[in-house]
C-alpha cells in the first residue's frame, strides 16, 4: 500500500486525508493504516516508513520548542535539496517542498508557523535527522508491529539538537498578529 503513494507528497496527501487525533500514543505505521488517524509522531514515523518503501531513508526531524510541543517531521533529500512530510494540527506545519539546501533553512521554514495557542512563537532547536534503519536489528518487525513505538520517541528526546536563534533574539520576539494565528489553527481539532 505504501509503494502506491508513488512520491513525497502522494504520501503528504494520505496523511492529510486521515484525521489529527490527540490520544496519547506511538502508533506503528500497520496501526495508522488501520486506525486512518494519527498525530504529529505517528504521522511522520508513517511518513518515513512510506519514503521507505519509495527508496529514500526513513529520516526523522524533531523541533523542539519552548512552551509547546516538540514536532516531529519525515525528511528526504532531492538533487540536493531538503523537503518534509507531517502531520499536525496546525495548517502552516506540514509538507515542505525539496527546495531547502540545509536542515536549517528547512527547520526555519517552520518558524512562522510555529505558535501555540496564545500566539507566542515557540521554535528553538532542530535535531540532526535520525535514520529509523538504527531500529531494524535491535528492535525487529518494529514498522509493522501492532505495539506502541515509543522508543523513537524517547530517542528522539536524546538526540542533540542545534539552536536556531540567539537568546538574545529570543526574548525580542512578539506574538503573532490574530489573523495569523487563526489562519494557522483552520481546521484545528482540540478535544
Amino acid at each position: 500500500m505504501l509503494e502506491s503513494l508513488r512520491t513525497p507528497a502522494g504520501v503528504q496527501r494520505a496523511l492529510d486525508a486521515m484525521p489529527y487525533h490527540l490520544a496519547s500514543t506511538a502508533w506503528s505505521p500497520r496501526r495508522v493504516l488501520r486506525e486512518r488517524t494519527a498525530h504529529c509522531l505517528e504521522g511522520a514515523i508513517f511518513a518515513a516508513v512510506a519514503l521507505r518503501a519509495l527508496g529514500y531513508p526513513p529520516l526523522l526531524l524533531d523541533l523542539e520548542a519552548v512552551q509547546d510541543t516538540d514536532h516531529v517531521l519525515a525528511v528526504y533529500r532531492e538533487r540536493g535539496h531538503w523537503g518534509a512530510i507531517a502531520k499536525s494540527n496546525f495548517s502552516g506545519l506540514r509538507y515542505r517542498a525539496p527546495v531547502y539546501r540545509s536542515l536549517r533553512e528547512l527547520a526555519l521554514s517552520y518558524f512562522e508557523g510555529y505558535v501555540n495557542l496564545r500566539g507566542d512563537r515557540t521554535l528553538r532547536a532542530y535535531s540532526r535527522p535520525v535514520n529509523l534503519a538504527r531500529f531494524d536489528r535491535t528492535r525487529p518487525g518494529w514498522a509493522t508491529s501492532d505495539g506502541d513505538l515509543w522508543f523513537v520517541a524517547e530517542h528522539l528526546v536524546g538526540v542533540p539538537h542545534t539552536r536556531l536563534l540567539p537568546r538574545a533574539l529570543e526574548r525580542r520576539l512578539g506574538r503573532v498578529d490574530r489573523r495569523s494565528l487563526e489562519a494557522g489553527l483552520v481546521g484545528f481539532r482540540q478535544k
